[in-house]
C-alpha cells in the first residue's frame, strides 16, 4: 500500500510541475474541509509520520484535493526528538543547544532545543529528513527560521565550533565588543554553511532520482532580526546557487514591536511592516530569487479578534505596496485559525474565529490569487534608499560601554522621519551593491555605521564608484560605539583606521571635521551629519536637520525634482487601489477615493461613491472604473476561489470553494439584473437560505451563504 502511494505523490511532482505557484498556506494537519482555503500551494510542516497516519499519507491527503505540495521544516529547532534523544545515532545531542550566560538552554518546546548546528545535525536533516521528503516526491523545501540567538553562544557546541572556526580558544562575547563581533560572525557562518551543506545535498539527491529540488528559506527580515537580537544568515544565502528564494516572514508579531519616533515609544505596525518587507525586496530582487511574502490574520499572543483584524489589515496593505512581488504565503497554520478557539488577553476566556472575520480574511486571501505585479510606483518619491546590511545583527547583545541603541533606533531613525512624511523609503543591501540593479534608481542613499559594520572595504569602493558617477551620499553618524575599534579590516593588515568611515572618506577624498558638512565627489555629493541617527527619533522634534539634508540632498544635489512631503502612500495594481494614511504628522487631511469601489476590508463587500481614509487608517478597494472585460460577467470579490466558469448568452454559473463553516460573500458583475439565482451544494441539493442584492451604479450583484470545500455551484439568469 505504503509504494502505491509513493508512486501516486511522485507522479504527481511532474504533472504539476507547470502549475501555478503564486499562492500557499503551510500546515502541520493533513486535509482538513475545515482548512481547505484554495490555494495553490500546501507546504506540508514536519517529516515525520504520525501514529495513524505516515509522512507520504498527509502529503497525499493535500494532493487528493488538488494542491500542489511542498515541505517545510525548522533548520534551527524541530520535532527532531529521534536526533536529540539518541534514537538515531545512539548519542544524546541536548547539549548541543545555544546555551545561555546563565547556563540555561533556549528551548523551542519540550526537549527541543534552538540548535548549534554541528556537524552531525547537518547529517541528520540531510539523512533522516531531506531523503525521506524527495523521496516522497517532494520537489520544493523550505529551511525554516535559520536563527542563533544573540544572547546564547555559551555553550560546549558553540566553543568547540568556535576554537574549529577561529584556531583560538572561545571567548566571552560579554567581556568585550570584540568578542561580541566575532561571536555573531561565528553564529552567522554556521547557519550559512548548515544551509550550504544540506541544500547542495539535496539538490544532489533530487538529481539522481530525475527531481530537480528547489530550496527556499523562510526568513524573518533583517530588521526584525536585528531589533529582536537573532542573528540569521539572511542576504548572503541569496549568492548560494543551491537556495532558490524566500518567505519573507513579517505579521503583527514582528511588526508591532514598539519603535521610537518625534520621542514616543509605541507600535506603530503599518510603517513596521512596510520597512520589513522592504529589506527583503532589497535582500532579493538584485539577484533575481523568488520571493512570497507571508500575513498572519493572527498571532502568537492572546489579543482580541478585533486587535487581530486591525493589523492584519496594516500588515497586508504594507506587504500590497511592493508591486514587483506577486507571490505570497497567505498564512501559516490554517488548523489554528481555523479550528482551535484563541485565549482573549486579560481573560479566562477562548473564542473561535467570527464568522464576519473569517470572510473578511478569505475574501483578502482570494484576492491574491488574482493579484498582478506592476511597474506602478507607490505614491510619492522613490529614489531614496538606506543602506543596511548583515552585521545590524552583530551590535545588539550584549551592551558595552555604555552605548545604547534603544529599539533599534539608529536604524529607524534614518527611516521614520521620511515614511511618516508619505515618503516610500527603500532600503538597499551592501551586501548586494555589486549588483548593477541596485542602485539604478536610487538618487540619495543614506548611512550610518551606528549600529553596522562594513564586511569588506568593496562596499566603500562601490560606494565611491556610484557617487562620483553622480550619487549623492548622506552619512550620519558620531562613530562612537564601541565596535568602531574591533579589530577588523580597517586597522588590521597595513590599515589604521580609527573607524571603518575614515576608509570610505578618504577614498572619496573627504577631510571630515566634527561638524555638519557638503562636500562635492566627481559628479556627486556627499554630505556628513555628525549625529546617530538614534537622536533624530528618540528625541521631540529632532528630526528637523536630517529631513532639510535630505531635502537638500535630493532637490539640489541629485537634481531628481521636488522632494513632497505628505501623509499618505498610494497605489494602484490593476483594479486594486491600495492605500494607507500615516498618523504622526501635521497633516491631518484623510485621503478620499472616488467610486464605485468595493471596499474588501469589509465583509459585507459595500459598493462605495466614496471611501475615505483617516489618519492611522488602511485601505484595500476593487475600484470597478478599471475591471478588466468590463462587458465580460465575472465574480470581482469573493470569500471563495471560482472554478469552471461558463458563460452563455443569459446566464453566468461557477463553483466556489472555501473552508467549511464559513460564510462566503462574493460580488458578481453582470451585464443586468439577474432574473433568476439558483444556488445548489456539491450533492446537486438547491440551497435556498441565501442572501442577494443588486448594486445598479456598479452593475453587481452580492451573493452570501454557507461554504463548502465541495463547492457550491451558482447560476446566474439574466
Amino acid at each position: 500500500m505504503k509504494k502505491l502511494i509513493l508512486f501516486f505523490v511522485c507522479l504527481s511532482v511532474f504533472v504539476n510541475v507547470h502549475a501555478q505557484e503564486k499562492t500557499a498556506f503551510q500546515t502541520s494537519s493533513p486535509w482538513m474541509p475545515e482548512i481547505d482555503v484554495r490555494s495553490d500551494i500546501a507546504i506540508v510542516y514536519g517529516a515525520n509520520d504520525r501514529p495513524n497516519m505516515t509522512f507520504e499519507e498527509r502529503v497525499k491527503s493535500w494532493r487528493d484535493h488538488g494542491y500542489q505540495t511542498h515541505f517545510m521544516t525548522g533548520i534551527a529547532w524541530g520535532e527532531y526528538q529521534d536526533y536529540f534523544l539518541g534514537k538515531w545515532d545512539g548519542k544524546n545531542h541536548l547539549g548541543e543547544g545555544q546555551v545561555q550566560m546563565n547556563g540555561d538552554t533556549i528551548w523551542h518546546g519540550k526537549n527541543i532545543p534552538y540548535i548549534v548546528p554541528v556537524n552531525s545535525f547537518i547529517e541528520y536533516m540531510k539523512t533522516a529528513v531531506i531523503k525521506k521528503v524527495i523521496d516522497a516526491g517532494i520537489s520544493s523545501i523550505y529551511l525554516e527560521e535559520p536563527e542563533f540567538w544573540s544572547r546564547a553562544g555559551y555553550g560546549s557546541a558553540f566553543k568547540a565550533e568556535w576554537q574549529k572556526f577561529y584556531g583560538f580558544p572561545w571567548r566571552a562575547q560579554h567581556l568585550s565588543p570584540e568578542n561580541t563581533y566575532l561571536s555573531s560572525k561565528l553564529k552567522y557562518q554556521l547557519y550559512y554553511n548548515a544551509i550550504k551543506e544540506v541544500s547542495i545535498y539535496g539538490k544532489q539527491y533530487g538529481k539522481s532520482k530525475g527531481i530537480e529540488i528547489k530550496f527556499y528559506i523562510p526568513t524573518h527580515s533583517l530588521v526584525n532580526y536585528s531589533s529582536w537580537k537573532i542573528v540569521s544568515p539572511e542576504a548572503s544565502l541569496a549568492s548560494l546557487p543551491s537556495i532558490d528564494g524566500y518567505i519573507a516572514q513579517v505579521w503583527t508579531g514582528t511588526a508591532r514591536e514598539p519603535t521610537y519616533f518625534n520621542g514616543l515609544e509605541k507600535e506603530r505596525v503599518f510603517e513596521n511592516a512596510f520597512l520589513e518587507y522592504g529589506s527583503m525586496v532589497s535582500m532579493t530582487a538584485p539577484t533575481g530569487r523568488k520571493v512570497f511574502f507571508l500575513t498572519d490574520p493572527i498571532e502568537d499572543w492572546p489579543r482580541d479578534w478585533s486587535d487581530y483584524k486591525r493589523n492584519y489589515e496594516a500588515t497586508f496593505t504594507a506587504k500590497l505596496l511592493y508591486p514587483m512581488v506577486a507571490d505570497y504565503e497567505v498564512m501559516p497554520w490554517p488548523e489554528r485559525i481555523y479550528t482551535r478557539p484563541y485565549k482573549i488577553a486579560n481573560s479566562d476566556s477562548s473564542v473561535l474565529i467570527p464568522k464576519y472575520y473569517s470572510t473578511q480574511m478569505q475574501v483578502m486571501v482570494n484576492s491574491l490569487n488574482h493579484m498582478p505585479r506592476s511597474d506602478n510606483r507607490v505614491s510619492g518619491v522613490n529614489g531614496i534608499g538606506v543602506l543596511m546590511g548583515n552585521s545590524l545583527m552583530f551590535q545588539r547583545f550584549p551592551t558595552h560601554n555604555g552605548f545604547e541603541d534603544p529599539q533599534f533606533s539608529n536604524f529607524y531613525g534614518q527611516t521614520f522621519p521620511l515614511l511618516k512624511n508619505g515618503v516610500p523609503v527603500q532600503t538597499v543591501h551592501m551586501e548586494n551593491l555589486g549588483f548593477e540593479t541596485t542602485l539604478k534608481d536610487i538618487k540619495v542613499l543614506i548611512m550610518s555605521y551606528s549600529n553596522m559594520k562594513p564586511m569588506s572595504d568593496l562596499v566603500h569602493k562601490q560606494l565611491r564608484d556610484w557617487v562620483n558617477k553622480g550619487g549623492v551620499l548622506v552619512y550620519c553618524g558620531r562613530d562612537d560605539d564601541p565596535y568602531q575599534t574591533i579589530m577588523e579590516w580597517w586597522n588590521t593588515k597595513g590599515n589604521k583606521y580609527k573607524a571603518p568611515s575614515e576608509n570610505l572618506f578618504q577614498l572619496l577624498g573627504l577631510k571630515v571635521g566634527t561638524k555638519t558638512t557638503k562636500f562635492t565627489v566627481g559628479k556627486g555629493t556627499v554630505h556628513i551629519i555628525r549625529q546617530n541617527p538614534k537622536e533624530f527619533v528618540m528625541q521631540a522634534q529632532a528630526s528637523s536637520g536630517y529631513i532639510a539634508t535630505i531635502k537638500e540632498a535630493y532637490e539640489k544635489d541629485a537634481k531628481a525634482g521636488p522632494l513632497t512631503f505628505k501623509n499618505n502612500l498610494y497605489l494602484e495594481r490593476g483594479p486594486y487601489d491600495i492605500v494607507s494614511v500615516m498618523d504622526e504628522n501635521t497633516n491631518t487631511t484623510p485621503y478620499k477615493i472616488s467610486g464605485p469601489v468595493i471596499d474588501l476590508f469589509d465583509p459585507s463587500l459595500p459598493v462605495l461613491a466614496q471611501k475615505v481614509i483617516k489618519p492611522g487608517e488602511q485601505a484595500f478597494l476593487y475600484n470597478i472604473s478599471r475591471m478588466p472585460n468590463k462587458t465580460q460577467p465575472q465574480v470581482l470579490a469573493s470569500a471563495s476561489r471560482i472554478y469552471n466558469e461558463k458563460t452563455s448568452s443569459n446566464t453566468y454559473s461557477f463553483v466556489a470553494k472555501s473552508p467549511v463553516h464559513t460564510i462566503n460573500s462574493m460580488r458578481v458583475r453582470l451585464p443586468a439584473l439577474p432574473k433568476e439565482i439558483v444556488i445548489k451544494d456539491s450533492k446537486g441539493q438547491q440551497l435556498n437560505g441565501f442572501k442577494n442584492s443588486w448594486d445598479d451604479t456598479s452593475g453587481t450583484c452580492f451573493l452570501s451563504f454557507d461554504n463548502s470545500p465541495e463547492g457550491i455551484n451558482v447560476s446566474l439568469t439574466w
